[in-house]
């Protein structure tokens, strides 16, 4: 892999800068560059887990420790979620009567929020293993569990003998003026988004919807101008859960002139079609689309093989491979 040495660290080299950060120098500037974008609970950070899985070797003791001590919050945490759902006995006789009050629409809106309450169940129907004192988490466990992020995550890893830099970008909107100091020398922008979230709103705001919110974001981003020569890749997530959910939940409840079948085939490709319509530069720059279930290995591995062919390619014809 030849890029080009930047200038400045030729220059730093000729007036004695330290070899070992010369070196690390170089080998950054040799690096491919990916940022994970996405609005929160996308599942990017699932992908960032699946890279050690896949090109490091997977976890660490001590990262399995931690991850401990997280499976055990969330289990906590989703417990309480489901106890505060004991509210809608109290008030579910007035349903017999006609009338809703707010207090039970409310209470299961905020049930139905809560982004541990499916993943849960993964825990808690294997509650006997997870409690034992000698517990020590799978691949499985770490990838499930949740963990808020924040900042700037960087991991780096080899994949068909490409070096990658992979930094996973905390979501949430008060850290997304954070992107743009991320923003140079980029290769590549993996933009997650959950299919499944198309009825869902932001916990920041429930006055908007998150797939809308994930449209805006994405078409800022793909139109940006720091990316115009950027390999952009999308990452549709979580279409297990969306096979399920749209099974009884119509897409037009966020994409109210949708009138296709509602089946997981079609659904899914309507969605597929209103983020790669929103490409400015369709003909010159495609969006390398991949529908996903961040928590299957294989599933990942295959579709970031199929990217790092992507990469390869545009940098050979750009001269820098």
């Amino acid at each position: 892999m030849s890029m080009d040495v930047p200038e400045d660290l030729e220059m730093e080299g000729e007036e004695g800068i330290d070899s070992k950060e010369l070196k690390k120098q170089l080998a950054e500037s040799k690096a491919v560059k990916v940022l994970m974008l996405g609005a929160e609970e996308s599942g990017k950070s699932t992908i960032v887990k699946q890279m050690k899985i896949l090109h490091q070797g997977g976890f660490n003791k001590e990262e399995k420790v931690k991850s401990r001590g997280v499976i055990f919050g969330n289990i906590l945490q989703s417990a309480l979620s489901i106890d505060e759902g004991k509210k809608l006995e109290n008030l579910s006789n007035s349903t017999e009567e006609g009338t809703m009050p707010p207090e039970l629409a409310e209470c299961i809106k905020n049930l139905w929020m809560d982004p541990g309450i499916q993943e849960c169940f993964d825990f808690l129907s294997d509650l006997e293993r997870v409690t034992q004192a000698d517990f020590t988490p799978n691949d499985q466990d770490i990838l499930r569990c949740r963990i808020k992020t924040g900042g700037v995550n960087e991991e780096r890893f080899i994949c068909k003998d490409v070096k990658f830099r992979m930094f996973d970008m905390s979501g949430r909107r008060e850290e997304r003026k954070k992107w743009i100091h991320c923003f140079e020398g980029v290769h590549c922008i993996l933009f997650c988004s959950a299919l499944s979230a198309y009825d869902l709103v932001l916990l920041e705001d429930d006055e908007m919807n998150r797939m809308h919110e994930s449209l805006h974001l994405f078409n800022s981003i793909c139109n940006h101008r720091f990316f115009e020569d950027t390999t952009h890749v999308l990452f549709l997530n979580k279409k297990d859960v969306f096979q399920e959910k749209i099974k009884h939940v119509h897409l037009n409840v966020c994409f109210p002139d949708y009138d296709g079948s509602n089946t997981y085939e079609d659904a899914s490709n309507h969605v597929k079609l209103q983020f790669e319509s929103l490409n400015l530069r369709q003909a010159e720059k495609p969006i390398y689309t991949h529908i996903t279930c961040a928590v299957d290995t294989q599933d990942v591995d295959q579709a970031f093989n199929a990217i790092t062919d992507v990469i390869k390619t545009n940098l050979k014809d750009a001269g820098l491979f």
